[in-house]
């Protein structure tokens, strides 16, 4: 009979657990998922601290994740910012530049916020974000930039980004560097 009843008391409490997780788990997305739309992490990154960054957001807010891939990958030579005839280099010193992007998101209209991620290159978002926004009608969507960087701003990034997806509301670009699961969420639950 003892038996019966520890056994009956471990499975309460799992599943007390279980439910008291699955809400804590809704409370921390619950704006971002209240009218039945979904939410997008993309993201474009060069080195990879980007890329884990937005795993992370994309994980703390029960998000989708994508991956903005250059159709032309960026390789350490093209990188160098030192080198003012490098790939980033004369991209960046061409704000009409729109690097190609390999692939898009299936479905873009079922996502009402968009956080768009990227490493910041001379004080603003590279020029493959641009072009990752101009694939989609952003009407009506908030995007919410995030930028990794090794020690600048975000500069003016939302001067140079905003252009590429008119009509859409924008916040103010975030940046990601040291941002635990706890600071993600708290900020995440500002833009409520």
């Amino acid at each position: 009979m003892k038996i019966k009843r520890l056994i009956t008391f471990i499975i309460t409490c799992a599943m007390t657990m279980s439910v008291m997780a699955a809400n804590d788990d809704l409370n921390r997305n619950e704006y971002m998922n209240n009218d039945g739309n979904k939410t997008l992490v993309a993201y474009f990154s060069a080195t990879g601290t980007t890329m884990e960054a937005a795993t992370r957001l994309a994980k703390a807010i029960h998000a989708d994740l994508h991956e903005i891939v250059p159709e032309v990958p960026y390789t350490s030579a093209d990188l160098n910012w030192n080198n003012k005839n490098s790939r980033s280099s004369v991209e960046m010193a061409d704000k009409s530049s729109r690097p190609a992007v390999a692939s898009k998101v299936e479905n873009m209209a079922q996502y009402n916020t968009v956080f768009v991620g990227f490493p910041i290159w001379w004080y603003i978002a590279p020029t493959i974000i641009n072009t990752f926004l101009e694939q989609y009608d952003m009407t009506g969507k908030t995007i919410v930039p995030f930028f990794t960087s090794g020690g600048s701003g975000a500069g003016e990034t939302l001067r140079y980004l905003k252009p590429s997806a008119p009509g859409a509301n924008w916040v103010e670009p975030k940046n990601f560097n040291y941002m635990s699961e706890s600071d993600i969420i708290t900020w995440t639950n500002s833009l409520k």
